[in-house]
């Protein structure tokens, strides 16, 4: 019964809502091409990439009449690749004009798209700069000896000289860097392990809450009481006999 379900909700959409869901997406374009290869959709960020101003400017348009003659056979290429094997092709490394028209490095998704025949009716898909995504991910990979240090160490005492010290800055440096990074607190952030792996245990073991907040890190139940209640929104006895029917946890107070 679930995919006569699922049809039916789509079926009831009006159209357009989760396709414009693309109109916000920060540092990403998404277009859409029919079988001839003549661009049917495009968020505004893809049509000011093609210089051009509104949607309706862009529908019926080919690549060959937007971007160079080189790039436009080689998006063409693989437009074909994807409708006629009906697979994605993901994570394609490839050169695409930027704001300035210049040729830089870019990420594409492309996806089939099939009608309601089942017949593949043309291809859609995602850009996203390269260079901007590793600057957007970097601050991460500068914390991530540290992240993944507190994701193993959870249940030891907050040290965060030593996590300093491994990211080689000064305490108030790296305290700075990983609220911005990780939009909360050292410690919140150990806590927010402490009870993500209490909830493990609640779910999967009858031990005694007492024993699941000494295994989760904490070394006083009230402390753990307190915490658990403040990011899951329901006391640890609550959440076990609910099954865990709750969201995980919400980012720790700051």
């Amino acid at each position: 019964m679930e995919p006569d379900l699922q049809r039916a909700w789509l079926d009831g959409l009006a159209p357009g809502p989760l396709r414009h869901l693309f109109d916000h997406l920060p540092g990403t374009l998404f277009f859409a091409k029919d079988r001839q290869g003549r661009l049917m959709m495009g968020n505004p960020a893809f049509v000011r990439r093609c210089g051009l101003t509104t949607e309706a400017e862009l529908v019926g348009l080919t690549d060959d009449w937007i971007f160079p003659p080189r790039l436009a056979q080689k998006y063409r290429r693989d437009d074909q690749r994807v409708m006629q094997t009906r697979k994605p092709l993901l994570g394609l490394i490839e050169l695409f004009p930027n704001a300035t028209g210049q040729p830089e490095w870019f990420v594409t998704d492309k996806l089939p798209l099939i009608g309601r025949d089942g017949q593949c009716v043309g291809v859609c898909g995602t850009v996203r700069s390269y260079e901007e995504q590793h600057a957007a991910i970097q601050p991460y990979l500068e914390l991530a000896e540290v992240a993944a240090h507190i994701k193993r160490e959870f249940r030891q005492p907050l040290d965060v000289a030593k996590l300093a010290a491994m990211a080689e800055l000064s305490v108030r440096q790296f305290e700075r860097k990983f609220r911005a990074t990780f939009q909360t607190t050292p410690r919140a952030y150990l806590m927010r392990m402490r009870i993500i792996h209490a909830c493990e245990l609640l779910l999967r073991s009858r031990q005694p809450i007492t024993e699941v907040a000494l295994q989760s890190g904490f070394y006083d139940h009230s402390d753990f009481a307190r915490q658990f209640r403040r990011q899951m929104g329901l006391s640890a006895s609550a959440y076990r006999q609910g099954g865990g029917a709750r969201p995980a946890p919400r980012p720790a107070d700051r």
